[in-house]
């Protein structure tokens, strides 16, 4: 098992499974495209791709027709649902996103009408970007993409995935950016609430899609700042030394520590054991005081969360 790790003195803050979006809107659902500034599809371009598909965007009629065919869908559905409860079915269910999305696009040039997934004009970091990246691509039923943020880079990792053995990881980088390299992150909540729109220094831009997005970018929108350990206080050091052996964190893992809105402190302890190819690094969460008192979960504010 091959497990990525930070170099020396730099602190990983969160992993999970990523890929280029896909659009949601009648015209373009299903669909993705890679741009230049002047919206020309650049595929062609792009160094090492191999085939995938091309898309068309609808037109107007074919997405009326389309929106009218799923609302049906949908309204037999309730119908079903209905039914069943009504029979005294037991239903239960949920997703695995971060958000509830939203019906209204933040942008409808690019959420209606087109959908990219990379801008990038020649020469720029989003087209350094790896296909594998591209559900249209990589077989996501036996392959993986992950996104790995540290508090120096981002880093893009696949490896194989096996839904019997999840904790079965090989990682291989595909592809790294500084952090100096980033302007700025967005995340996106047009229908499903899973997308996040990361711009490059230079301009180029790619849309994401993850289904732990707050998880992946929690750090990154805003950026929060972290605390250094030697910058606590004696009790405040005790709590989350305690902390750590109350979870068996090993040496070669640091906490990540971090200042709540409302002064808490936010302790994060990403533990390899709780790796898999799933979901990427799942972290264990406690939250002190000022002068170091943990604070019990049932005392959580809004901010703690």
């Amino acid at each position: 098992m091959t497990i990525w790790q930070p170099d020396p003195g730099e602190t990983l803050l969160s992993r999970a499974p990523v890929t280029f979006a896909t659009g949601a809107a009648p015209r373009v659902r299903g669909m993705r495209w890679f741009r230049d500034t002047e919206r020309n599809d650049i595929l062609h371009e792009l160094s090492g791709w191999p085939e995938g598909p091309s898309f068309t965007a609808r037109s107007t009629g074919g997405a009326v027709a389309e929106k009218s065919l799923r609302g049906a869908a949908t309204a037999a559905g309730v119908a079903v649902m209905a039914f069943l409860s009504a029979a005294g079915g037991n239903l239960s269910g949920g997703g695995g996103s971060d958000d509830s999305g939203s019906d209204t696009p933040d942008d409808p040039a690019d959420e209606v009408e087109d959908f990219p997934v990379m801008w990038a004009a020649p020469g720029t970091i989003a087209r350094t970007l790896p296909w594998q990246l591209d559900p249209g691509r990589a077989d996501e039923k036996r392959y993986s993409t992950h996104l790995i943020v540290t508090d120096r880079r981002l880093v893009v990792v696949g490896l194989p995935f096996n839904k019997k053995d999840l904790k079965a990881i090989e990682d291989e980088v595909l592809w790294q950016c500084a952090r100096s390299e980033v302007d700025g992150v967005e995340l996106k909540n047009f229908k499903d609430g899973n997308d996040f729109k990361v711009t490059f220094a230079d301009g180029s831009w790619c849309r994401l899609s993850c289904n732990w997005r707050l998880k992946i970018t929690s750090y990154l929108v805003p950026p929060r700042d972290l605390i250094p350990l030697e910058a606590l206080t004696p009790q405040q050091r005790k709590t989350v030394q305690e902390f750590s052996e109350e979870k068996q964190m090993p040496d070669s893992v640091s906490p990540i520590l971090s200042r709540n809105s409302n002064g808490r402190i936010r302790i994060d302890i990403l533990l390899p054991s709780r790796y898999t190819s799933a979901f990427g690094a799942s972290e264990v969460t406690a939250t002190m005081e000022p002068d170091g008192r943990k604070v019990d979960i049932g005392d959580y504010q809004p901010e703690d969360f």
